[in-house]
């Protein structure tokens, strides 16, 4: 077997990786049936140079590997056909805007492996940067409120060496009593409040969040129960609500009341309620100034409306105008901001890519040596130029314009 490693060439660039220098070697001492090789690229976290040290080959064409592996996607003129191509495609919620890559990848005949879509039986994914995603989400959040509000300083998570470096920071900043609301308990929410708790912020529940005073700087983290209802006033029922979230309500204008920061970190389906409309933002009782979208679904589609854009790690805030539904410039005092950036690992890449590399290791190779894996059979979603049965859903999403 032989795996390539491609350049990342999506802008906004990308430096993480699939597998490290380490990782690569050791698996191919292990492994003597399998090689792996790279694309050089001079945007990587991990040097063409750590590559080569590591005795690991760079080879520009890519056309004679088994399985050639990303992180983000991949630019349409740098599909190879009839290969088979594992990266986060940001397809399968019907994103807009890569219908075009999805009808390139059936065009080409690609087999597409989707990093979000491999899962064990009980659906749960095997592979993810979520953690490390709402880590720096987190910490993000905090460094908006502090430029907003002046009351402290906090350096980017991008400008510290690791992430022993941003707790050593967090020792020495006095955070002043806010509020922070956190949604999500997968691994972007347990990510998220990681951080929150290696900042020495205190975590509060639900009900004390809203009814009770701090003199500190107050988390708390909400389930799901705690921000929707059903319509009918049905006691919450998780397997339901999974099943039947258009018929549930939104719940969550009590924390918005009350939060000065909102950390978003949910999965969210198209036909789940919103957490709040543009007009209950404008409202003078919406008490929030910071919003962090960790989930970064683009509004129309998305649980918050403000999100009207992707931001980037060069330029993470903007200012959302709810009287006028617009952006606006960051930090401005009728204004909310918005952190969207949605490569967020990306300010933590070599972190970052050694777990995921840990998690293909251990998860995902072994099915690719597999001759029937249930795994890679739930995770193809394209394949010989048709989506697969799983994927079927799709086909409307790829007709709506004409194929590439």
């Amino acid at each position: 077997m032989k795996i390539g490693i491609l350049r990342e060439g999506k802008i906004p660039p990308d430096s993480r990786v699939p597998l490290t220098p380490a990782q690569c070697r050791n698996l191919c001492d292990s492994t003597p049936s399998l090689c792996i090789v790279i694309q050089p690229s001079a945007g990587r976290c991990y040097t063409d140079q750590e590559y080569l040290d590591a005795g690991i080959v760079w080879q520009e064409d890519l056309c004679d590997c088994d399985f050639i592996m990303g992180v983000k996607e991949v630019p349409i003129q740098l599909l190879i056909p009839d290969k088979t191509f594992l990266f986060f495609s940001h397809t399968i919620k019907r994103q807009a805007y890569n219908r075009s890559l999805l009808q390139a990848i059936l065009a080409r005949r690609i087999r597409l492996i989707d990093y979000e879509t491999l899962t064990d039986e009980r659906g749960n994914r095997l592979i993810a940067f979520g953690r490390f995603a709402g880590m720096v989400g987190a910490h993000n959040a905090l460094y908006t409120y502090g430029e907003r509000s002046g009351a402290f300083h906090l350096p980017r998570m991008k400008d510290c060496h690791d992430y022993a470096e941003a707790c050593a920071i967090y020792q020495q900043i006095q955070w002043p009593p806010i509020k922070i609301v956190l949604t999500g308990t997968g691994r972007v929410g347990s990510g998220a409040a990681e951080v929150l708790r290696d900042m020495g912020i205190r975590e509060t529940d639900p009900e004390q969040f809203l009814h009770a005073s701090f003199d500190e700087a107050v988390f708390t983290q909400l389930h799901t129960s705690d921000y929707v209802r059903h319509q009918h006033g049905v006691p919450f029922d998780k397997n339901h609500f999974h099943a039947h979230p258009e018929a549930y309500l939104p719940a969550f204008a009590p924390f918005a009341q009350k939060a000065d920061i909102f950390i978003n970190g949910i999965y969210w389906d198209k036909r789940a309620p919103v957490f709040f409309s543009p007009e209950e933002m404008a409202d003078p009782s919406f008490h929030i100034q910071v919003i962090a979208d960790i989930t970064c679904d683009i509004a129309p589609d998305s649980s918050i409306p403000s999100t009207i854009r992707p931001s980037t790690i060069d330029d993470p805030v903007y200012g959302f105008d709810p009287r006028t539904w617009e952006e606006c410039p960051a930090y401005q005092p009728n204004a909310i901001d918005v952190m969207a950036i949605d490569n967020l690992p990306n300010e933590l890449p070599r972190d970052a890519s050694a777990a995921f590399g840990q998690m293909f290791i251990e998860h995902v190779l072994p099915e690719l040596f597999s001759p029937e894996s249930a795994v890679l059979e739930r995770a193809i979603i394209a394949e010989k130029g048709v989506l697969t049965p799983r994927f079927q859903y799709l086909q409307e999403f790829v007709n709506e314009t004409e194929p590439v």
